[in-house]
């Protein structure tokens, strides 16, 4: 299994997930589809050129989904029970058309669960588009949500 389980997890510990990907137009426009979201300001080129951004954005529910996807490998693969929330979502900066985005999770908490079978673990994961500078010249901050799952506890333990 490339995931973790509860006992590997250690608050304060930060993965930076190896994994990027450069989100294309029909990326997002598939998205949209799938999720019946017509928003003009996703899919509509003329109308989004007359907001403030100039061009189309990423549903933010994809960037969301994208960086939850990229954490999967060094957090929770095969090693989750279940995802139980994801809270204090925010999008500080908007996605485009082939922005590259990569994902870091920073464990907040962990606890055992009452009956002492599995955890629960809270990350701090944050979405960056590489290809654009932010503050101090360092990736672009896209998306930031905390994620908290119930993880499987080591057999053997």
């Amino acid at each position: 299994m490339a995931g973790r389980y509860y006992e590997e997890f250690e608050v304060g510990a930060t993965y930076q997930h190896d994994k990027r990907r450069t989100v294309s137009e029909s990326d997002n426009q598939q998205f949209c589809d799938m999720t019946m979201n017509q928003q003009p300001l996703h899919l509509d080129a003329e109308f989004a050129e007359g907001t403030q951004f100039g061009d189309r954005l990423v549903n933010g529910l994809y960037t969301m989904s994208l960086a939850v996807g990229l954490s999967i490998p060094d957090t929770t693969d095969g090693t989750i029970v279940a995802n139980l929330s994801y809270d204090d979502v925010e999008h500080p900066n908007p996605v485009f058309h082939g922005d590259t985005i990569r994902a870091q999770s920073t464990v907040t908490d962990k606890r055992e669960t009452s009956d002492g079978e599995r955890g629960v673990v809270t990350m701090h994961v944050e979405a960056f588009a590489v290809n654009r500078e932010g503050e101090a010249g360092d990736d672009l901050l896209v998306c930031e949500f905390d994620r908290t799952v119930l993880s499987l506890k080591r057999a053997d333990q």
